[in-house]
Parts: structure tokens; C-alpha cells; sequence
């Protein structure tokens, strides 16, 4: 007789057969206020992806952020969580700064730009000690972070990133969620060919382009920039 506990099929196989993608594409959050809810997520410009509503009460409602691969869902009868229990939610961003001001332009109450005086302080509320006013120190990627939350208190975290941490991404493509982020790649690595052309007696740099387009690859998949 056979254990109930033996894997199913040919282990063998299935352990050198490539990895099945598991694409995270939507989260739900909780709200009391449906009609509320997509009213503040239009407002903020998000996409409309899906408004279902059926006979039995049940419906669902889908946004998608600017440049986002992943949306937010809310509605009735979706989830059992408490309206506002969703927490640290993030939208990363290329320019802290500029999200917050497009956020605020559009209604959402955003915090200043801040940066963690220690550890974790990111998650804690508005207000507390650990956020130090500002950005994060040398303009450091992941470091700078401003909050927002929706009607019913569902905390949603902006976070800067420039340059990705080793690992962080699929290193065979670089793509760009939108056209501002893709211009602020270029500001970057104008910023940065500026300083090689000084490095190299302030000479123009005929091989700009191929410069410019080893930098922005090597920024999204998080090695060594080109010096």
C-alpha cells in the first residue's frame, strides 16, 4: 500500500522542467465605501480596469496605478479584513518628489518626502520620530519615501528607487514602466556621462550613445555602472 504522503508523478521531471511564472497582478484591499473608494482611486488618475457588481451582492472593483504591472481590487463581499487594515502598500517611483506633488494635485493628503532615522521607520505613522524630514541621504535609492492613505486608512507607501539591488530584476531585459521614467534614466545618466566627459579632461565623448546605453541597462539590473 502506498503512502498518501508520496509526491504525485515524476518528481525527476517536474524538478528540471522550467519554473511555471506566478505573477503577482492584483492585491485586495478592504473598504467599507465602495462607491467612495473608486471615486478616490479616479481621482488619483488611476485606470478603471473592472467595475462587476452580480445578483447576490458580491462585486469588485479593479484600478491600475500609472506604469504599474499589478492593480488593487476593493468592492463587496471580496474580503473579510477590516476596511483600512491594508498597510504599507508600495508604489515605487523613479522621483519621490514629483509623485508626491501629482499625488496631492489630485486629492490624496501626502506626507513630505522622508527618509528613515532608523531602521523600519518607513511603516510607522505620520508624525513619529523615526521619519527624518527630507531625502535620504547622497540621494540614496530605496531611501526616500512620502505616505498617503485612501478614505478608510489603507496606507499606501511611495518608494524611490533609481538603481535596482543585484537580483532585483530579469537582467535579459530593461524596460521602463512609462515615458517619465525613462526621462529621468536619461537625467541620471546625463548627470553621470557629465562627470565621466570631466574625468577624461572635459573632452566631448563621440561614443556618447553606446555610454549613455551601457549606464541605463546597468542601473535597472543593479551592477556596476560605468565609470
Amino acid at each position: 500500500m502506498s503512502s498518501t504522503t508520496e509526491p504525485v508523478g515524476d518528481t525527476t521531471n517536474e524538478s528540471n522542467a522550467a519554473a511555471v511564472d506566478l505573477k503577482l497582478e492584483a492585491v485586495v484591499i478592504p473598504v467599507s465605501e465602495v462607491d467612495r473608494s473608486k471615486a478616490f482611486y479616479s481621482g488619483l488618475g488611476w485606470r478603471l480596469d473592472a467595475d462587476f457588481a452580480f445578483d447576490n451582492g458580491f462585486r469588485v472593483v479593479q484600478f491600475t496605478p500609472p506604469g504599474s504591472p499589478a492593480s488593487v481590487q476593493f468592492g463587496a463581499k471580496i474580503t473579510t479584513a477590516t476596511p483600512g487594515s491594508a498597510q504599507g502598500l508600495y508604489l515605487v517611483v523613479s522621483d519621490a518628489q514629483a509623485a508626491r506633488v501629482q499625488l496631492a494635485a489630485r486629492g490624496a493628503e501626502v506626507s513630505e518626502v522622508f527618509h528613515p532615522g532608523a531602521p523600519g521607520a518607513q511603516f510607522g505613522p505620520e508624525g513619529n520620530k523615526g521619519r527624518v524630514r527630507g531625502r535620504a541621504e547622497d540621494d540614496a535609492s530605496y531611501g526616500s519615501f512620502a505616505t498617503f492613505a485612501d478614505p478608510d486608512g489603507n496606507g499606501w507607501l511611495i518608494q524611490e528607487v533609481t538603481t535596482r539591488l543585484p537580483g532585483r530584476i530579469d537582467t535579459a531585459a530593461t524596460e521602463y514602466a512609462s515615458v517619465d521614467d525613462l526621462t529621468q534614466a536619461l537625467v541620471r545618466a546625463a548627470t553621470a556621462h557629465g562627470e565621466h566627459e570631466k574625468r577624461n579632461g572635459g573632452a566631448f565623448d563621440e561614443q556618447w550613445p553606446a555610454w549613455y546605453a551601457a549606464y541605463m541597462v546597468a542601473e535597472k539590473a543593479g551592477t556596476p555602472l560605468p565609470v
